[in-house]
């Protein structure tokens, strides 16, 4: 006899409806309880599956103890702040015209000045540039020493570099007067993510303090000028410039110990072509330690100089100073003797983290050389800077600044880099 399908289906299900019924009967009369059918089936919107609490949980403690654990963990946080910093960018008329992409500077571009160091600066934290030269506008004319002007375009390609902190209290803030002090803020409003110290639009901008924060440490920077070669302040804007004045640096820094937990002065000083301190800078290294700095990174000698601990006595306050950064930028054509000299910079880079007390202190530092190179073959982009560990034989030879210096050669960036920084110059 032939069995119909439908007969064979319904076969089927009283064979496992039976068994199941049969099953659930033995695990009820045991004591098992009654199965659950879907139990075994995966998890849809809806169905609920039995759940057995850790036997550990409770070990957790109640809510307050939660509460301490987590307290726990967030101090094993390592909090961190990185700062690198570079010197003097001295937009000489050669710097600024190798910008040009086009013979007439219609289009300029001067990322290739950043390139070598463009990944370094990117990945600190803060990331200063000492901008010697203001950008008065093309209707002012582009000129270099000893009047500066440079181009506009020069702020977007130190924005792309990375660079979030610029420095404008220079020698030469007022080289183009206060049109170009106002022309030059203009530029930098177009990048509000970059903060710009040393000149103000107002009294009430320069009494102010700028404070950098990170994973709960903040750190204030503040930059002055020793003056500005013999220009004027405009006479309704007598607080454009900071300047190095007691009174005026005094009430910026009781902010800044107010404010932050860390205060880092960036200054233009110092004797130009001179490699070490003048008693000038000692003096005033000496006044900012009475005042419980605790960074300095200096500018405008051109050159660089030491760095060097001063410690107070009385009170145990420990201040690192960075003399002089030298140049990052140049394309000087001087006669002077130490041209070569003026070709090597170097980048300074701090390291801050939190003690065992909960204060804010320099947990590493050092220094990393870098060279000017001004390209004998000329062109858009033949002038730019490249770390010392990778500038090569065949760069210096056709470094024009080597042309002028014979002397300026790879070994003598090196001899100098020992000779002024000691042991903090690792050769690589």
């Amino acid at each position: 006899m032939r069995v119909q399908p439908r007969a064979f289906v319904f076969l089927a299900v009283m064979i496992a409806l039976i068994g199941f019924i049969t099953f659930a009967a033995v695990r009820v009369a045991s004591g098992k309880g009654f199965p659950n059918p879907f139990r075994a089936l995966a998890m849809k919107e809806g169905t609920i599956i039995e759940y057995q609490m850790p036997g550990n949980v409770l070990s957790a403690g109640v809510p307050e103890e939660w509460a301490t654990l987590e307290a726990a963990q967030k101090g094993k946080v390592d909090p961190h702040i990185s700062l690198i910093m570079v010197g003097d960018m001295l937009m000489h008329l050669n710097v600024t015209k190798s910008g040009f992409i086009d013979a007439n500077g219609n289009e300029k571009n001067y990322d290739a000045i950043f390139a070598d160091i463009k990944e370094d600066v990117q990945a600190a934290d803060i990331s200063i540039v000492n901008q010697e030269i203001m950008m008065g506008g093309a209707d002012l004319e582009y000129s270099g020493y000893p009047m500066f002007n440079t181009a506009d375009e020069l702020a977007t390609s130190i924005h792309d570099a990375g660079f979030n902190v610029v420095l404008h209290a220079t020698n030469h803030t007022m080289d183009k007067w206060k049109k170009g002090l106002l022309h030059t803020m203009e530029v930098w409003k177009q990048f509000p993510d970059i903060k710009v110290l040393g000149i103000n639009e107002t009294k009430e901008q320069q009494e102010e303090v700028y404070v950098y924060e990170k994973d709960g440490m903040k750190i204030a920077l503040l930059n002055y000028t020793y003056g500005l070669n013999g220009m004027p302040m405009p006479d309704d804007m007598p607080f454009a410039v900071n300047l190095i004045e007691e009174g005026l640096m005094e009430r910026n820094i009781k902010k800044a110990h107010e404010q932050a937990d860390f205060v880092v002065v960036l200054i233009h000083w110092g004797n130009e072509y001179q490699t070490y301190a003048s008693d000038n800078q000692k003096m005033w290294c000496k006044w900012f330690l009475d005042h419980d700095v605790d960074l300095i990174i200096g500018a405008h000698p051109h050159v660089i100089q030491p760095i060097e601990w001063y410690e107070n006595e009385e009170t145990g306050h420990k201040m690192l100073v960075y003399y002089s950064l030298g140049n990052f930028i140049t394309g000087t054509r001087s006669t002077n003797p130490k041209t070569g000299e003026q070709a090597v910079g170097g980048m300074a880079r701090v390291e801050l983290t939190r003690d065992e007390s909960g204060n804010v202190v320099i947990e590493d530092y050092g220094i990393e050389p870098t060279v000017a190179h001004v390209d004998v073959r000329g062109g858009h982009g033949s002038i730019y800077t490249k770390y010392l560990k990778n500038y090569t034989e065949e760069d210096m030879n056709n470094n024009s600044i080597h042309r002028q210096d014979p002397a300026f050669t790879i070994q003598m960036c090196k001899d100098l880099a020992r000779k002024v920084w000691g042991d903090l110059y690792v050769e690589e």
